[in-house]
């Protein structure tokens, strides 16, 4: 029972294995109301297809780098996440993105000259094993309903991450995208914070776009996403605040 061979393994998975009905055949998975594995992490991948729900709880950047992806952000800072505490317990009313949701799964190549993805697990999860209570995984030699249901949520992921891509695409031809910058003052303190390590989309940047891309735009969704975007920013301060009154606010540097 070998996992496979994973150079680059995704956020939150310690390894991954794939699923099978020799190894698994008695093998189950189970829900959870907590997400321990999130605690950690300040920023969370996101598909554009989650952009208006994600954006009423948290600002929505992209990462720093050639290739950037779309992030829900919920901390500022490494480590920090205001909205899951140390026991993992999430909290109420906030939209949990789907890449968290589908932990511990996901599609991914068993060899990087394969073309076809697999169903794979983080063995290292207590989610799934073998024990007797929750959903089994396989019924015979055949996934069981449940899988089914598993491999569904993957694939239309996955399928979402081609759309994302495909609007990063958009935002890379017509150079959108900006290295981000964010300063915020606190009451009392005589330096501002300053935030960097990000991209954003360039508002005069967007203004001057033509106005046959910005009809197509409208016109296939990617316009609204944008915006979505980038009123989502405006969050970033709520976020520093939930920081701050759960005691994770960035320290203050001594006097020189």
């Amino acid at each position: 029972m070998a996992s496979a061979p994973q150079a680059n393994l995704p956020v939150f998975y310690q390894d991954l294995m794939p699923l099978n009905s020799r190894d698994h055949a008695s093998w189950h998975s189970r829900t959870t109301d907590r997400a321990p594995w999130l605690a950690g992490f300040h920023a969370v991948p996101l598909t554009v297809e989650e952009f208006p729900m994600a954006a009423r709880n948290f600002p929505i950047i992209f990462s720093s780098g050639e290739n950037p992806v779309p992030l829900a952000l919920m901390g500022l800072n490494e480590g920090v996440n205001v909205f899951v505490d140390g026991e993992g317990q999430v909290a109420d009313n906030i939209y949990l993105p789907a890449y968290v949701r589908r932990y511990p799964f996901l599609l991914a190549k068993l060899s990087p000259e394969s073309e076809e993805l697999s169903l794979c697990f983080d063995p290292t999860t207590d989610l799934v094993g073998e024990f007797t209570e929750g959903q089994p995984l396989f019924d015979g030699d055949q996934p069981s309903e449940s899988t089914k249901a598993v491999l569904g949520f993957c694939e239309q992921f996955e399928q979402a991450g081609m759309k994302s891509q495909a609007f990063m695409d958009e935002l890379a031809k017509h150079k959108l995208l900006m290295d981000g910058e964010l300063a915020i003052q606190q009451e009392g303190v005589e330096q501002p914070f300053v935030y960097r390590g990000f991209q954003m989309v360039n508002q005069e940047a967007l203004r001057e776009l033509r106005g046959d891309v910005l009809r197509t735009w409208n016109q296939n969704g990617l316009l609204p996403l944008i915006f979505a975007h980038l009123f989502s920013l405006d969050l970033i301060r709520e976020i520093f605040g939930r920081q701050v009154q759960q005691g994770k606010g960035p320290v203050v540097a001594p006097a020189a």
